[in-house]
């Protein structure tokens, strides 16, 4: 698996073009195979910050959903939210590996 880091810094006065943005890239990236786990927006206090995760089964299927940027209709569309809004200043992919609870064996617990 491999999972994509999207860190932002978006326009906070735009925040809800910012929402309607992710909407959109949460539900491509489900019809594409991958596992949107969510953008993380400000919550408290003035942030330009904000975060996107999602994962794919391998590099290959992210090869797979990246070919269509620029190309298929939908994603297009949802660029277009960002770019006509202004509600990114700038962003950049991290692409990490996960250690998800499930993958702690038991014996690897804190010692007593």
């Amino acid at each position: 698996m491999i999972t994509c880091v999207v860190h932002y810094t978006i326009d906070p006065g735009k925040i809800e073009a910012f929402e309607r943005f992710g909407r959109c890239w949460m539900e491509l990236v489900g019809r594409h195979g991958g596992t949107h786990h969510g953008y993380f927006l400000p919550a408290e206090g003035a942030s330009d910050l904000a975060l996107a995760l999602f994962s794919f089964p391998g590099l290959a299927a992210y090869e797979r959903y990246r070919e269509l940027f620029g190309v298929d209709a939908d994603f297009v569309a949802a660029d277009r939210i960002r770019d006509e809004s202004g509600c990114v200043v700038r962003y950049e992919r991290t692409f990490m590996r996960p250690l998800l609870p499930e993958d702690v064996a038991p014996e690897t617990g804190p010692k007593q």
